[in-house]
């Protein structure tokens, strides 16, 4: 009877917390679900691929996919790590489709992308991890489309640094691994990655291939302090990480983390500040800021170009 009085009175405190915790109104989103986006649903679908846009239920996707970009999810739709902060279906995956990185080099044509993003599910039953379909999928681009740059957004591999040398031997254009949360916080947030292991992986990227720039990406909300936060960007700066991205934590389903704290756009543009001063060649900071959200003016800011300017440049190569 206590036990069940106890549970009451959590998922009490629990609603009352959630209640409290609205979201604000700079986190409110303006549907767009006008023909761009139904178009690109429509090619995702004939072309059988995954977006983490759908599987993540990222908040942008209505703007991204109205502005025809998006970022592939590759080695299907099941995770084998069940994350605290994210929606992806986790599970025991069936399937490997070796014909995928054509189909995904056959969108961004008819897409006409300037800069694809490539993700993944954790694939830890694979021996590599799913790395040699990621650096197909590179070099796959790279032939149907020369003009179009590559970001691969990768798992850990579980520290199998011969998978991570396999995706830069295809010479991606961004390698991006993400810390996602401060380091007390990482273990519970994270299903099997650990922090020092992000750091690592990051640091052997530069080791490896110093011309290939890095990234990652911090979710603020899940409880951290401020300087822990400085502390990560700290850390990331230290294995030579070049672009950064920080985010506010929004929960994708009652399953998963509550959120802590709304970060205001002030507070974002102060942890912007405080990344620059540090070091890094950009920092995107901003509420509705994910990994791959307005990827590639990341990289023309952090190359120095004006972005209208670098658009231009890139049309003229074409």
């Amino acid at each position: 009877m206590q036990s069940k009085l106890a549970e009451k009175q959590a998922e009490k405190e629990r609603i009352m917390r959630e209640q409290a915790m609205s979201r604000p109104e700079w986190l409110k989103i303006k549907l767009n679900t006008g023909e761009e986006y139904q178009e690109l649903k429509r090619l995702m679908r004939s072309k059988s691929l995954h977006t983490v846009c759908e599987e993540a239920r990222c908040p942008n996707i209505y703007e991204c996919w109205t502005h025809r970009t998006a970022t592939f999810m590759i080695l299907g739709e099941t995770c084998t790590r069940a994350c605290r902060f994210c929606a992806v279906h986790s599970g025991k995956p069936t399937e490997l489709d070796l014909q995928e990185p054509e189909r995904v080099a056959e969108a961004c044509v008819q897409m006409d992308l300037q800069h694809a993003v490539v993700t993944s599910v954790a694939r830890d039953d694979l021996a590599d991890g799913g790395a040699s379909i990621f650096a197909e999928t590179i070099r796959a681009i790279r032939r149907r489309l020369p003009t179009c740059g590559v970001e691969v957004l990768i798992p850990d591999f579980l520290g199998n640094w011969d998978a991570l040398a396999t995706v830069l031997d295809a010479s991606p254009d961004i390698l991006n691994h993400n810390i996602e949360t401060v380091r007390r916080l990482s273990d519970k947030v994270r299903s099997k990655a650990k922090y020092d292991r992000t750091l690592e992986l990051l640091q052997r990227s530069k080791e490896l291939r110093p011309d290939i720039r890095t990234k990652s990406s911090i979710m603020v909300g899940l409880g951290e302090t401020v300087d822990e936060i400085l502390e990560t960007l700290d850390d990331l700066r230290a294995v030579q990480v070049d672009i950064v991205t920080i985010g506010q934590y929004l929960q994708p389903t009652k399953k998963h983390l509550l959120v802590e704290k709304f970060y205001t756009p002030t507070e974002f543009l102060r942890l912007r500040g405080e990344g620059l001063a540090r070091g890094f060649a950009h920092v995107e900071s901003g509420p509705m800021v994910r990994s791959s959200y307005h990827a590639h003016e990341q990289v023309l800011r952090a190359d120095g170009m004006p972005i209208q300017s670098l658009k231009e440049s890139a049309s003229s190569q074409l």
